[in-house]
């Protein structure tokens, strides 16, 4: 009997390790990236100058700055002061792209929050980071605004948010 369940401890043992007779194997490369966490430094504001309404009736003045710094003031309007571009500074890992989100900006009369204008925002849709260093790279964006005979005075005033990500 002893050798009776030794033939059939040994049969069960075998039949475990048995392979298909089509067995087939294959392998694939396992890839995976890390980067260095995104940085984004807000260095000047956006400002428009002032705007002075002309006479008369009119509609659709488009006046603002571009994000290369081109300045626009319609004929209808006449345009002071000192314009600039808000500028931000991003940095991370190097050879990657950034994508630039930054919505359009309602901007609210300080003295009548029922008038408001809208910024239309210009702004880089992806930056290219060549480099890791602490300085990273800098990134302007501009907006105009279309003013109205009609449009309210006042100080306007809003907040540009601007979001980077890994692309």
């Amino acid at each position: 009997m002893t050798r009776n369940v030794r033939q059939i401890l040994l049969l069960l043992s075998t039949a475990g390790m048995a392979v298909p007779a089509h067995a087939v194997s294959q392998t694939v490369t396992v890839k995976a990236s890390v980067v260095k966490p995104l940085t984004l430094t807000a260095v000047q504001g956006l400002d428009l100058g002032t705007f002075t309404l002309q006479p008369g009736t009119w509609s659709n003045a488009v006046v603002g700055i571009s994000k290369t710094g081109t300045f626009t003031c319609n004929a209808n309007v006449t345009c002071t002061g000192a314009p600039q571009v808000a500028q931000f500074t991003v940095s991370g890992t190097n050879n990657q792209t950034v994508k630039v989100t930054a919505p359009n900006v309602t901007l609210v009369n300080q003295a009548d929050s029922s008038q408001t204008l809208v910024l239309t925002v210009d702004a880089p849709a992806t930056i290219a980071l060549p480099n890791s260093g602490t300085k990273g790279v800098d990134f302007n964006i501009g907006g105009t605004l279309t003013l109205n005979s009609t449009t309210a005075d006042g100080n306007y005033s809003g907040i540009l948010n601007v979001t980077v990500d890994y692309q």
